[in-house]
This record gives structure tokens, sequence and C-alpha cells, in this order.
């Protein structure tokens, strides 16, 4: 099978998108399927192998807090008719695929089997971007998706408010091999004192500032304790740092950004993993990865992590904001050091489920499902959304 896997957004900026589509190349490559990525890109020779095919150039948006990563060029027609014409694709699966603007292109100009997964929940930029244009693209485009795929319940309840039918939820998966409890631990960090981590980007949904307030409870209880956070940002770190500051806070450590491949080193250092987001996560992508590394976690009863992590069985959950809550949680599990490793042991079983053996499996099975199907059986469900675990 000639399989399109198509990205709005830069793929020389790996995130949670590019991530995805990168893991189903590799596997759907492993199994004899001819796969193409097509992606823009802020460089010119990004690192991706043979498989890479670039259109439009990436630019930074700030979009809502947070900045999106994609090609705003009106330009790219040409370019995407020529690979659509030379590549005869079986399927095309676009990512986001209302986003402005390769993806909404691609869904124009294709005559193929188009299947699109959707990842975000809330406030998505793909469909309030450019208002009111990004609207009448969407209602013009929506019917040429013969097949919708959905990360989580989150993400479908969100896709379906504005592109109607019948969805399949296919989850995000894990390296199982890369995120391992056999990974060496950042040497560092092993000295004694009990590893808080937190993992993401310093944006204010992802709650941090939450953490921070809540740390310094947890301090005051265990004296012989650290907080590492991990993540890219540079705004507001200044704050954050400012804040550890006025509250005099010690053992408090910014790492900044790392790497994909130093990443389970840091989980590896970590007696707990917490996630303090406040919302607007489809998918706790960060808690398996934890629990694959064999981590109890703490994090917020938001949709996104709920669907994830069972309360009480991989680690606890709280409720957003609530930093007196948090930091209780916290000290509870602190003092526990066999819950700790019962909830550990839970998580590895929980993400082996995830592998992205199975979810590229689960995907593969779906395109083979859609191609078996009368074309356009998806548009007479249109007013009908359901959901389906494969």
């Amino acid at each position: 099978m000639k399989i399109a896997l198509v990205s709005p957004y830069d793929i020389a900026h790996p995130g949670g998108v590019v991530s995805h589509i990168l893991a189903l190349e590799h596997q759907f490559t492993r199994m004899g399927h001819q796969v193409r990525i097509i992606a823009p890109s802020s460089k010119k020779t990004p690192p991706v192998g043979d498989s890479f095919i670039p259109i439009g150039r990436a630019r930074t948006i700030p979009v809502g807090g947070t900045v999106i990563r994609i090609s705003i060029s009106l330009r790219l027609a040409s370019r995407i008719k020529e690979v659509l014409a030379e590549e005869k694709f079986d399927i095309i699966h676009l990512h986001e695929p209302f986003l402005p603007m390769l993806c909404s292109a691609v869904l124009r100009f294709s005559d193929t089997v188009n299947i699109g997964t959707f990842h975000a929940c809330q406030s998505s930029p793909g469909y309030n971007f450019g208002w009111p244009i990004s609207r009448l693209m969407l209602r013009r485009r929506r019917r040429k998706l013969i097949g919708k795929i959905a990360v989580s319940k989150t993400a479908m309840d969100f896709a379906s408010k504005y592109v109607s039918g019948y969805y399949d939820i296919i989850p995000n998966g894990i390296d199982l091999k890369h995120f391992s409890p056999d990974v060496a631990p950042v040497d560092r960090f092993c000295d004694g004192k009990i590893n808080i981590l937190f993992v993401g980007r310093l944006e204010k949904r992802k709650g941090l500032n939450h953490l921070l307030n809540a740390y310094w409870r947890v301090k005051g209880e265990f004296p012989n304790s650290r907080l590492i956070i991990v993540g890219p940002g540079t705004r507001l770190r200044k704050k954050y740092e400012k804040q550890v500051r006025r509250n005099g806070l010690e053992d408090v450590v910014f790492v900044g950004y790392a790497s994909y491949a130093e990443l389970p080193s840091y989980y590896k250092s970590a007696d707990i993993f917490c996630s303090p987001a406040t919302g607007e996560e489809s998918f706790g992508i960060v808690l398996l990865e934890a629990m694959a590394v064999g981590k109890p976690i703490v994090a917020t009863n938001i949709e996104g992590y709920a669907s994830v992590l069972t309360h009480g069985e991989e680690g606890l959950l709280v409720p957003p904001k609530d930093e007196k809550g948090l930091a209780q949680t916290l000290i509870s599990l602190m003092a526990d050091e066999s819950l700790r490793r019962q909830m550990g042991a839970r998580g590895m079983l929980t993400a082996s489920e995830y592998s992205w053996e199975k979810v590229a499996q689960q995907v593969l099975a779906y395109y083979l499902r859609i191609l078996g199907e009368p074309s356009g059986k998806e548009n007479l469900l249109e007013n009908e959304t359901t959901s389906v675990s494969v």
C-alpha cells in the first residue's frame, strides 16, 4: 500500500503530532508499505529520511498562549498537485486535516481516499485561524474525509462540533524500547533526595505555577526533596524563577529543553512524575512516558489524562488548580515508597497497551476497513457521531 502521512506542522521541530507521524511511518515501513511524509519545514535539510517530501516553509505563529509552526503560504497548490500526480497514493492520512495551509490544501486537491486524525481539544487554531475564511473552507472540504480518527474521546468530542460523523478512537502510542525502566538516570540527581519531575512546555495551561506553589508546602514536609522542571520556554521561565526566589524555595532545578534521546533518563531519575495541566490536553502522552519507565504519577483530573490513568492504579488524580490538594497528594505518595513501587509496576502494564506496534496495527486495520467500504459511507453517516475503540 502507498500511504501519505501529512503534517501541518514543521517536520524539523518535533512535537506531539510530528512524533506521532514519524512513529507511524517507521512502523508502516517495517510492515512493507511504501510511505511518504508530507510536511512543511523550517530547515532546508531536516533530520528526516528519504520518505520526506517537503511542501512549504514553516513559520512560527503565536496563537492563544502557545506557538504553532506551520506554513501560511498561499502558493502551495502547484507543488501539491505535482506530488499527488506523481505519487498516486492509495491512502492520504492527514493529521489535523483542516489546519491551514498544507493539510487543508492537500485535502482540496486529493482525489483518493482521505483519512483525518484529530489530535486537539478545545481551542484548536485549525478551526478559528483566519476566521471566517477557515470556517468556509472547513464546510467545503469536510465531505472529502472518508475516514475520521480521534486520539481520544476528548479529541472526538471537540472535533465533532465542527465535523460530524462516525469516528474511531485510536490513541497515541509510545516507543517502549526508548522509554524503558532499563535506562540510566541522570547522575547529578542520584543523591538520595526524593525527586518530583515535571515535563512540558513552560506555558500557562501546563500548570507549573500551581505545582510551584504546591511544592512550597511539600518542601516543608519533605526537606530532602527536589523539583526537576524539564521543558522549553523563556518568557514564563523568568516568571517562574522569580516565583521560586520570592518564596525562598530551594532544590528547584530548571533544566530547560531536553532532547527526545535525553527524556527517558529524566523520567528514570524521578521518584514521582507530576503533570498539573489545567486543561486543553486531549491525551496524556507524558503520563505514558512516565508509566513506561515505571514511575508513579500525580496528575490533574482532566479528561485527556483520565483517559490514560486510573485513579489509585497507576497514580493519583487531583482537581485542576487545587494547590493544597496537589501538595497533600504529593506528600502522601512521597511518604509511601511501597505504594510508589506498586503504582509504577501497574503503570508499566498500562503503557504496554500503547506500544507503537499495536497502535500502527490498529491504524492499518482502519485503512483496510475504509478501503473495503463503499466510497462515501462516512458522508452517509454525517449526522451520527460514534466512538469506536479499535
